[in-house]
């Protein structure tokens, strides 16, 4: 069953489930390959190092384990939306699935200044946007990250966010915006006071009827995210795992009420190439229930 717009937006806004981030990009990749079990010297090329990552992404969105019951939506690398799953394009097999696909569309960041990372220009990004569309993406994710509590550079950080977010919207795309405050940061409660008053902003400040979704770390204070829960102008706040464990990030998870997972390292982590399709079917399983309880009903699994 095809879904369309509405239908992906509907089950975004509502679903009972979290957002599988499956968008290692290029300077990741090996890192991730060697958490699959994969090491460096098993490609020569970079095409074949993106032909295993995408063989991994494959056998996790084929997994029975992977289904849009507790999954609703995939983040996907930009190789990824192009490349191929059971015989048809990534975005088509998920959305067969019923989970709705995004695209990372950023291109990296720039070197911290003010105490944040910036994202890097996206000079291709009307391009890209245009043919994720065409694929049936739903929308896309862009990330940036603070580091310390300073309120210029995190001005300009939620202002960059919102500005290509409202790019992705004029695209017909449901921008994912994500400024992730460092989870190892000395200053991590205060980053997050002064994020959220700037998203709150930058919100007010969007056209009556237009909506957004954020990306955010779990904050240093439970529930300091219930003002961008409720907002009319949100449609769903999602959380990265920001290298906590999975116990840490569903038991931190656990204490925000409306806020659902957006894990990569922290679903991936006990997959291995290495295991018969039962063995991994069972651990992608696992951690499916494992993050969807911390997601849905708020229960962390006890450790």
């Amino acid at each position: 069953m095809q879904m369309l717009d509405q239908d992906m937006s509907n089950k975004i806004a509502a679903g009972d489930g979290f957002i599988a981030a499956l968008d290692q990009s290029g300077g990741s990749t090996p890192k991730a390959l060697k958490g699959y079990g994969i090491e460096e010297g098993a490609w020569t090329t970079e095409e074949e190092m993106f032909g295993l990552i995408h063989q991994m992404r494959s056998r996790i969105i084929t997994s029975p384990a992977f289904s849009g019951d507790k999954v609703i939506g995939a983040i996907l690398f930009e190789r990824t939306m192009d490349g191929a799953v059971d015989g048809k394009p990534t975005p088509a097999a998920l959305i067969e699935r019923g989970v709705v696909p995004f695209i990372k569309i950023d291109k990296g960041l720039e070197d911290e200044a003010n105490g944040v990372q910036l994202m890097k220009p996206n000079p291709g990004l009307d391009a890209l946007l245009a043919r994720a569309k065409a694929l049936g993406v739903f929308g896309t994710k862009e990330r940036s990250v603070i580091n310390l509590a300073n309120a210029e550079g995190i001005a300009a950080v939620v202002a960059q966010q919102f500005e290509v977010g409202r790019q992705v919207l004029a695209a017909g795309l449901m921008p994912i915006i994500e400024p992730e405050v460092n989870i190892k940061s000395p200053e991590r409660a205060e980053a997050d006071a002064i994020m959220l008053a700037e998203i709150l902003k930058n919100l007010d400040a969007l056209p009556e009827g237009e909506q957004v979704m954020l990306k955010l770390s779990l904050p240093a204070k439970a529930g300091l995210f219930d003002p961008l829960v409720d907002h009319p102008k949100v449609l769903r706040v999602v959380a990265l795992s920001g290298g906590f464990s999975r116990t840490e990030a569903c038991a931190e998870l656990a204490k925000n009420r409306g806020i659902i997972a957006s894990f990569s390292r922290a679903l991936l982590n006990d997959l291995r190439h290495q295991m018969t399709d039962e063995e991994f079917d069972a651990s992608l399983g696992e951690a499916i229930d494992e993050i969807h309880a911390a997601s849905t009903a708020k229960t962390p699994v006890a450790a």
